[in-house]
């Protein structure tokens, strides 16, 4: 007696990250945003980071991709440990004096700086698109925070 065996292995989309993804690129299109977000369904909690990066300026994909993962990581870190946030502003003045009237040119420069410490793990790129101008490449960043125990 002989016996045959067929096996088939087939790999499925992960449905919840296609629902996920469809949820915030609608989100995105109502009311387009950059920044972190939780996020909740039925089962999970997700931190979301989108980013949105000006086309004109990377003409190289990779290099795109790149800047869009080290911010993503940035805004995230950001969030969950905090930042120092130093501002100051510099004003100047200039007197400009000819025969006729004196004039006074008045510059405001305004400087800020973000320090922050910490390393955020885990942040998978969940999909990308061109925005609705399509000059702009929208990256959305995510990370889940919790599985509810069934």
């Amino acid at each position: 007696m002989v016996l045959f065996s067929n096996f088939c292995f087939s790999q499925s989309i992960n449905e919840e990250k296609v629902s996920l993804s469809n949820f915030i690129k609608r989100m995105y299109t109502a009311t387009p945003f950059d920044g972190v977000k939780i996020m909740d369904d039925y089962d999970n909690q997700y931190l979301v980071s989108v980013i949105s990066l000006d086309k004109a300026k990377y003409t190289n994909p990779s290099i795109m991709n790149r800047v869009a993962q080290v911010k993503a990581q940035s805004q995230a870190n950001t969030f969950l440990n905090g930042a120092t946030i130093n501002m100051e502003m510099i004003i100047k003045t200039t007197e400009q004096k000819t025969k006729d009237s004196n004039n006074t040119l008045v510059e405001t420069i305004e400087s800020i700086k973000q320090n922050s410490m910490g390393f955020t793990q885990g942040l998978e790129l969940l999909t990308n698109f061109d925005n609705a101008d399509n000059n702009r490449m929208v990256f959305i960043y995510f990370r889940e925070i919790k599985k509810e125990a069934k």
